[in-house]
Formats: C-alpha cells, sequence, structure tokens
C-alpha cells in the first residue's frame, strides 16, 4: 500500500528528470524522514548526480523542484536543504488504504519459488527447552511471512535418529533395567531426559561404556538387527511424540519430520560419498576426508569413520542435496555454534554442483545464571516456561478481569502467555543474543500483551456500533467523506496501517522478522493513541472512523498472526 505512494514520487522524480536532460540512475533512493513535519518521504537524488553533472546538489534540488509536477496523492513537494521532501494527501490516501485492507490484507502475490525450510531439528534425546525455542519461534515466523509473502514454503524437522546422544537413550533402555515409566508420569520426552541425564552420570563412572555406545550406533545402522531397530525407532517416536506436542503449544507446526536414518538405508549417503570421491577434494587415510583449503577452511570435513561408517556430517549432505532438489531455496535455521560445518557444507555442495544452502545464524539465550545443558540437566523445558508464561497471564488478568469465567480466563491467559514468549523472542534479531528475564517477557504493559490488548481495544469498540455485528462492519458501499478532517492520530494511524505489504516484503527478502515485531508495536502504539484521544462512536466523522478502526484490527490480527501470536477479542 505504501509503495504507491513510493512509486508515484519515483514516477514524478523521473519526469523531472527527463525534463531537464538529466541522467536517471538505475535506482532513486527514497527514505522515511524521522520525523512526519519533513514529509512521508524524502530523496537526495541530488548528492547521486553532482558528481555526474558538475553541479552543487542545492542546485540540482532547486532545478528538480521548478519542474516537478506534484502526483494528485501529494498535497506539496518542498526543497529542505538538499532534501526534496514529499507531503502525502491523507484526505485521498485514506480513502485508498481503507479501501484496500481486507482479510487478507498483508498477503502478497505468489511468486513461482519455493523454500524449503528447517528449523528446530532438536536431538531426540529429551524435552525442547528455552534454548531451542528461539529456533522454533524463528523458523515458524519466517514460514508465516514468507509465505504472506508470496514463496511457496516447506518446514521440515531433521530428526537425528542415529546420533551419539539417542544411542546413550537406547542404551539406557536395554542396560539400566528400567522403563521409561520408572522416571514418573511426565511426558515421554521429559522421560527420555531423565534417562539421558542418568546415562551420562553413568559415563563419568565409567568411561567404558562409550564402546558400547558406539557399537550401538554401528548396528542401527548396518539395519541388520530388527528388534534393535524397533528401540532406537520407539525411543524417537515417543521423544518426537512429546516434542510435537510443545510445539504446537508454541503455534509451531512442520510439514514433514525427515529421519536422518533415510539417507543411510536409501543409500544416498554412499552415492555423495561416491561423488565426493571422483573430485580432487578427498584424501583416504585412516577415514575419508574432504580437503577444503582451496575455500579458505583448514578444518578437513571427515565422511567416514575408520570402521567405514557414516557420520552427522555425510548424512547432512545428503539431506540437504535431497532439500535442494526440492526448491529453488534451502534455508536453515541454527544456533552461531554450526557455522564451521555449515560452511564445510555449503562448500561440499558447491563441489557437487548444487546449490548451497542460505542460513539464518542466531545466538543462543541463556539464563541470567548461565547457559543451559541437556546433559547436565540445567535447563527450563518449554512446558514448564509456557507453564509459567500462562500462570503469570493469568495472576495479571485477575486482578483486571474479574468478571470473566474460569474457561474464558484460561483461554485469554494462555493465548497472553504464549503470545509472550514468541514476541520476546522474535523482537530482536537472530545477531543478538538473549538473557531470558521472567519480568521483561511477561511484561503486560509493553511488549505482546500491550498489541494484543490494542487488538481487542478495537473489537470492543467495534461493538459499540450498531453497524457492527459478527465481527463484519457493513459499511462497505459507504463512501467516505471528502471533507474529513482527519487528527494527527489518524494520519499517524493511516500511514503506518499502509505498510503493512511493505514491512512483509521487506522481511521475506530479508529472512528476518524483528522488523515485523517492531512494526506491530508501532502499529499498537498508534493505534492505542489514536483510541485515547479520538471520539469515534456519535462523532462527526463516525462511519469514516470505524472504518478506520476496522482496518486497525485487520492489520493488528494478520501480522500478530504471522508471528504465531493470537489476537484475543478480550481482554
Amino acid at each position: 500500500m505504501f509503495n504507491i505512494i513510493k512509486n508515484e514520487a519515483l514516477q514524478s522524480i523521473k519526469k523531472a528528470l527527463n525534463k531537464l536532460n538529466y541522467p536517471v540512475p538505475n535506482e532513486i533512493k527514497l527514505e522515511i524522514p524521522p520525523n512526519p513535519q519533513l514529509g512521508d518521504l524524502a530523496t537526495t537524488i541530488s548528492f547521486q548526480l553532482a558528481k555526474s553533472l558538475k553541479k552543487n546538489p542545492m542546485v540540482i534540488t532547486a532545478d528538480i523542484c521548478q519542474n516537478i509536477d506534484i502526483p494528485d496523492i501529494f498535497s506539496s513537494i518542498e526543497s529542505k536543504g538538499t532534501y526534496i521532501n514529499f507531503f502525502v494527501d491523507y484526505k485521498k490516501f485514506a480513502k485508498i488504504v481503507i479501501a484496500g485492507v481486507n482479510n487478507d490484507y498483508g498477503q502478497l502475490h505468489k511468486n513461482d519459488k519455493k523454500i524449503v525450510l528447517e528449523h528446530t531439528s532438536a536431538n531426540p534425546n529429551g524435552p525442547l527447552h528455552i534454548g531451542h525455542i528461539r529456533n522454533s519461534i524463528i523458523g515458524d515466523s519466517l514460514r508465516r511471512t514468507l509465505s504472506a509473502a508470496g514463496y511457496d514454503v516447506e518446514t521440515q524437522y531433521y530428526v537425528n535418529d542415529m546420533g551419539r546422544q539417542l544411542a546413550m537413550v537406547v542404551w539406557g533402555l536395554l542396560n539400566l533395567n528400567k522403563k521409561l515409566e520408572d522416571y514418573g508420569d511426565n511426558k515421554k520426552d521429559h522421560l527420555i531426559g531423565k534417562l539421558y541425564f542418568e546415562v551420562n552420570e553413568k559415563l563419568k563412572e565409567n568411561p567404558e561404556i562409550e564402546k558400547e555406545v558406539a557399537n550401538l550406533i554401528m548396528k542401527y545402522e548396518s539395519g541388520e538387527d530388527e528388534e534393535l531397530n524397533k528401540t532406537f525407532t520407539d525411543a524417537v517416536n515417543l521423544c518426537i511424540g512429546g516434542v510435537k506436542e510443545s510445539l504446537k503449544n508454541l503455534n509451531v507446526y512442520h510439514d514433514e519430520f525427515v529421519w536422518e536414518g533415510k539417507f543411510v538405508r536409501n543409500g544416498s549417503v554412499w552415492k555423495i560419498i561416491d561423488d565426493l570421491k571422483k573430485t580432487k577434494y578427498t584424501r583416504e587415510s585412516e577415514v575419508l576426508s574432504l580437503n577444503l583449503e582451496e575455500f579458505g577452511i583448514e578444518k578437513e570435513l571427515i565422511l567416514t569413520r575408520s570402521n567405514g561408517t557414516s557420520l552427522y556430517s555425510t548424512r547432512d549432505l545428503a539431506y540437504h542435496m535431497e532439500k535442494a532438489n526440492r526448491g529453488n531455496v534451502v534455508l536453515d535455521i541454527l544456533g552461531s555454534d554450526h557455522k564451521l560445518a555449515l560452511d564445510q557444507v555449503a562448500h561440499a555442495m558447491e563441489i557437487l554442483g548444487a546449490k548451497s544452502p542460505e542460513v539464518i545464524f542466531y545466538e543462543f539465550i541463556t539464563l541470567p545464571e548461565g547457559s543451559m545443558s541437556t546433559r547436565k540437566g540445567v535447563f527450563i523445558s518449554v512446558d514448564d516456561l509456557v507453564d509459567e508464561a500462562v500462570s503469570r497471564a493469568k495472576e495479571e488478568l485477575k486482578i483486571r478481569r474479574n468478571d470473566l469465567s474460569d474457561d474464558e480466563m484460561d483461554k485469554i491467559a494462555f493465548e497472553i502467555g504464549v503470545g509472550a514468549i514468541r514476541y520476546y523472542i522474535a523482537r530482536l534479531s537472530p545477531e543478538k543474543h538473549i538473557v531470558f528475564e521472567w519480568d521483561e517477557a511477561l511484561n503486560f504493559e509493553r511488549g505482546c500483551a500491550s498489541i494484543q490488548y490494542a487488538h481487542a481495544r478495537a473489537g470492543k469498540l467495534l461493538s459499540k456500533s450498531q453497524y457492527y455485528e459478527d465481527g463484519v462492519l457493513s459499511l462497505n458501499s459507504y463512501n467516505i467523506n471528502d471533507n474529513w478532517d482527519l487528527e494527527d492520530e489518524e494520519i499517524d494511524l493511516i500511514r503506518i496501517i499502509s505498510k503493512l505489504p511493505d514491512v512483509v516484503e521487506e522481511s521475506g527478502n530479508m529472512r528476518r522478522i524483528h522488523n515485523l515485531a517492531q512494526y506491530l508495536q508501532d502499529l499498537a502504539n498508534a493505534f492505542n493513541r489514536f483510541y485515547k484521544s479520538v471520539p469515534v462512536i456519535g462523532s462527526e466523522y463516525e462511519k469514516e472512523r470505524l472504518k478506520l478502526v476496522y482496518s486497525s484490527k485487520i492489520a493488528l490480527k494478520n501480522s500478530l498472526n504471522l508471528l504465531g501470536i493470537s489476537a484475543p477479542n478480550v481482554m
């Protein structure tokens, strides 16, 4: 929607340059001034042209302003120093924005690109903890945003069923004479986590157990022991079942769970190894390795163990090859500690003539008292995190809304609690480290709760109108009054609502979601200022303002949905 203004500004600049016989750059830079008093858009085209024209930028600015035609959507175009500033006619633009907001607002046209997006992929050796969910929330929010930006997105969870961690769980099941039920009545992923912790303690006491674990990996990879295969498979399914439940509570879903062992069973790992052997980059001594010095990586990528069995690295290559064959873009969400491994994979894919993955690396979440470890049993599980968030939200609701029924209270508290977690993580760029603070994440005066509250406020205001029923505003045929005298708060709100499609496009192109989270906060703040300052029901411009409130509600709801956050109608 805001692109309409940008395109009109660009066309007017190009026409003026043609009148003056000035060169037209391939890209004319437009920016949004820090203060609306300086306009809605500004350009420093004069600086871009100064060198080629050998003129003072101030002179070029004056020439352009004298020859520019003001498009109908603008009230004026003014020079501010070397800047050329465009001022929108909001009486006209308000009509365009409000007419353009529908239930699909923010959804862009489909394109022909498919993205295979892998995220979360935690080892099946215990429950998800808050160290994992930054991956999940970035990945799921990107899935939603990229889909809105027009991409065909397929999300995958890579299940590490051949790793050491799972083999340790299986060793425990086979050697500790216990059943998972012996660890309590919790979800099975929590029980597996307790067993994994106990096996780690046994390993400290007796390092010889490591050989038995390694032997289990070899036997499982061979696939010859059906009973052992079943033990591995059952353990994975029990753990992943619990993980899926935890992810569902966070509104996170995957299209497919891809098991690592698949690539050994179907032979694709060995095809990768054979193809790499045909290149000049492999070395074979006790192990087979890939020399990547030519690519600036000193550490070799080990492809097989000394006993000839595959490694995670080779199975990961086979997995990336499959993803590359299924989509135009392969997108991985990974912790920053995987940078070397992914550099190795990317160059191996280049050697094989396949597309390398795009990777979003994120820094870790820690607790105020330090880092987390499943092996040491020091972590807050996602289930505990959600329970605590919902509990705190419920306590706050009891203070604010003692009129709610128990069912209403539980539902709204859950929506607020999960929303707080997702927004707290989404709001920061992935490159920034997060120390998880309860009071900050669940603060009701700012952050996600204030955004959800803005949506609920909009619904409550609409419900007071005779024109609103069953979530629908029956003013579609009403033509907005040309004399609508917009207040500053209305102008600010219209300006921000109009930017949602552009923010979606930008987020999709950047593969980032923190700018969308910031947009949401800006939108909620603008609506709350409007709500407090501008009368609606019974005012001279009641119908116009009801339409604006309705547009705000849709923009808030759709933006929250892009971050996987519910939009409560009551708070």
